[in-house]
């Protein structure tokens, strides 16, 4: 039974409990789960018998939960269901609650009794939870400019007391647009734990700007140490829009095209999505091309120069471009091999058709010429490999050449040449020029010997020589032949076995020119015979004329000083 309060505050109040104003609320806060600690904060009195702790439940009568008996030294515990297992009483009186739950959120009352008094401090508990990280559930696959669309749901579960929702784009706060942005927030409890769940809808019409914007939802909450906010994961929705411009381009790796290329045109739109399909038109042609975004194009020609369009398939807008393909031909006349005469005339000429100014250059035998190839006189040295080469400078890869390999062909010529040495030899050389390469032979008349073998120079341009030494014991008559496929040509020369030394001495053509020194003496030995027998006739008839009589003597005398002038006359000749 509990004993009533004496008016008298000296009788009411041990010794040892400190004095209070008044008996006022103490309230501890607890977190969802964690133990609840409430201590009976009034002193205990001396003469204290036991002390209990209650709970007072709205509208019902107090139930007792915890005693224990100062005399007996005894706890006991009422066989409540809520709390069977969870409390704890300690020796001073501090009532612990294990795994706090929402229903905890009450009144307790901690009573000590005496054998005069009965003291009651009561303690108000609340318990907070925290709630789950808010995330969005339900996304929309993607927004559309012009529609309002439900974006998705924010949702923080578990939480104690109920929390607010608040939406953000870029980490800005959303605020409500009538007809744009539209929030609803529910909020339900779970009639077993007490635990709130809170859920927010956004409903939003984006912008071609809201493309990448970045949604996120936050829940504000009360805790122990009191408000406080978690915030979710952003999520990046598709805004879809459509296609306000589209793009033609040409795909190359390089910045000019040529004859041969292959060209890819590649149409796009600046929707989201971007159009999948588009029509093509070529150049002259109205009727497009139906097609993906990108159209091909292989081994283009120069008509395939123009102006090309690609447009949306409901042709609302459009775009062009101008592609030129580069072409270079070129004509070489003639070409090919070509065989000719020398001294023979040929006219080359070397012609170009281009997109843009060529540049020509010509190579014989792997050089480069200096100037284009004329040829008035063909010789032998104009024999060659020619290449007529151009080039488009602008245009990669853009190069044409052409070949012309000439023939010049002539019958074999031969010039003899000889040369007499110290030791008794002579040197014959044969001169050759013609093409095909002429073969060479020798042939001599008479005795004598051959020192040497027959020695050859190199063929250079149509030219080469053919040389021999030999030593006659006698006047010898050497023959050099040179034969071709169109003609044999053959040239004589004679040599005398006298040792004179002697210069080089041509041999032209056919005809056989004969310069021996021996011959030289023999036609000085006639000479000088010939003067002789004429002086041995004059002399003659001087004496003869000196006999006849004096009357003729004047006239004798000047036929004396005539015939003396025309002996002096005849010997100037011997001379």
């Amino acid at each position: 039974k509990k004993k009533k309060k004496k008016k008298n505050g000296r009788n009411a109040t041990p010794e040892n409990m400190p004095p209070r104003a008044c008996l006022g609320l103490y309230t501890v806060n607890a977190v969802y789960g964690d133990t609840i600690v409430m201590p009976c904060s009034q002193g205990i009195p001396t003469d204290l018998m036991f002390g209990k702790w209650k709970y007072e439940p709205e509208n019902s009568s107090p139930v007792f939960i915890a005693f224990r008996s100062e005399t007996k030294k005894r706890v006991q515990y009422d066989d409540i269901a809520e709390y069977k297992g969870r409390l704890s009483l300690s020796e001073n009186y501090t009532l612990s609650i294990k795994n706090a739950r929402i229903s905890d959120e009450r009144r307790f009352v901690c009573m000590l009794v005496t054998e005069d008094n009965v003291y009651e401090e009561p303690t108000v508990v609340k318990v907070f939870k925290q709630p789950s990280q808010p995330e969005i559930i339900h996304p929309a696959n993607f927004l559309e400019t012009e529609k309002l669309k439900m974006l998705g749901e924010c949702i923080a579960r578990d939480s104690y007391p109920d929390g607010n929702i608040t939406w953000y784009k870029n980490g800005n706060i959303l605020q409500p647009v009538e007809g744009a942005v539209v929030m609803s927030l529910q909020k339900v409890v779970d009639q077993s734990t007490g635990l709130f769940t809170t859920t927010s809808s956004l409903q939003f019409m984006p912008t071609k700007k809201d493309a990448n914007a970045q949604f996120a939802c936050s829940v504000t909450y009360y805790g122990p140490s009191g408000q406080e906010k978690i915030p979710s994961e952003p999520v990046v929705f598709d805004v879809h829009y459509p296609t306000e411009k589209v793009t033609i381009k040409v795909l190359s790796q390089r910045n000019t095209l040529k004859e041969g290329d292959n060209i890819t045109l590649k149409c796009s739109g600046n929707g989201n999505p971007p159009p999948q399909e588009f029509l093509f038109y070529t150049p002259g042609e109205s009727e497009g091309i139906r097609s993906s975004d990108t159209y091909i194009m292989t081994d283009v020609r120069r008509n395939a120069t123009g102006e090309y369009k690609c447009s949306l398939i409901d042709r609302s807008m459009e775009d062009s471009t101008a592609i030129i393909v580069h072409y270079l031909d070129l004509s070489l006349t003639p070409s090919g091999e070509v065989i000719k005469q020398i001294g023979e005339a040929l006219p080359v000429s070397c012609n170009i058709s281009s997109s843009r100014n060529a540049t020509v250059f010509w190579i014989k035998d792997n050089t480069r010429m200096q100037t284009s190839p004329s040829f008035s006189s063909l010789q032998y040295q104009d024999a060659g490999n020619y290449i007529c080469e151009t080039t488009l400078q602008e245009v990669e890869g853009l190069k044409k050449r052409k070949t012309l390999t000439l023939i010049v062909e002539g019958k074999p010529k031969i010039r003899m040449t000889k040369k007499t040495g110290s030791n008794k030899s002579k040197t014959i050389v044969c001169h050759v020029e013609g093409f095909p390469k002429p073969a060479v032979q020798w042939t001599t008349t008479g005795s004598g010997s051959i020192i040497n073998q027959t020695e050859e120079t190199n063929y250079v341009n149509g030219k080469f020589s053919s040389k021999i030494v030999i030593s006659p014991e006698e006047n010898v008559t050497l023959t050099c032949i040179a034969e071709n496929q169109l003609e044999r040509t053959v040239t004589s020369m004679n040599v005398s076995a006298i040792s004179i030394p002697e210069n080089d001495e041509p041999n032209d053509g056919n005809r056989e020119k004969v310069n021996d020194q021996a011959k030289l003496i023999v036609g000085i030995v006639v000479g000088l015979l010939l003067a002789a027998l004429v002086a041995g006739i004059i002399y003659w008839i001087y004496v003869k004329k000196s006999k006849t009589p004096s009357k003729h003597v004047n006239k004798d005398l000047g036929n004396i000083e005539e015939n003396k002038k025309l002996e002096e006359n005849n010997h100037k000749p011997e001379v």
